[in-house]
């Protein structure tokens, strides 16, 4: 289990967050001109990377701000967790 430090409320059990992807993924800015692949593309598809990358979790049970956390996904840790917008978003 992850330990997921919240900016907001320090280091809790990854049972009270919830994982919202990537944070690198950006809305398109004009998706009434995509192509259904496209819009496929942006919704289903991720790099799925190997190494320290930037996510957006949501402290679900505690309380309920988005947050970003730097995580390696080979080994899990978590190298850093900061609000929206003071993570060098």
């Amino acid at each position: 289990m992850l330990r997921i430090p919240c900016p907001y409320c320090g280091l809790r059990d990854q049972v009270e967050f919830h994982f919202g992807g990537e944070d690198a993924t950006r809305r398109p800015a004009n998706p009434e001109a995509l192509s259904d692949a496209q819009w496929a593309d942006y919704l289903f598809y991720r790099d799925n990377r190997k190494g320290v990358h930037r996510e957006r979790w949501v402290h679900q049970f505690g309380c309920r701000q988005w947050f970003t956390v730097d995580r390696n996904t080979l080994t899990h840790d978590i190298v850093s967790s900061a609000p929206i917008g003071e993570a060098g978003d």
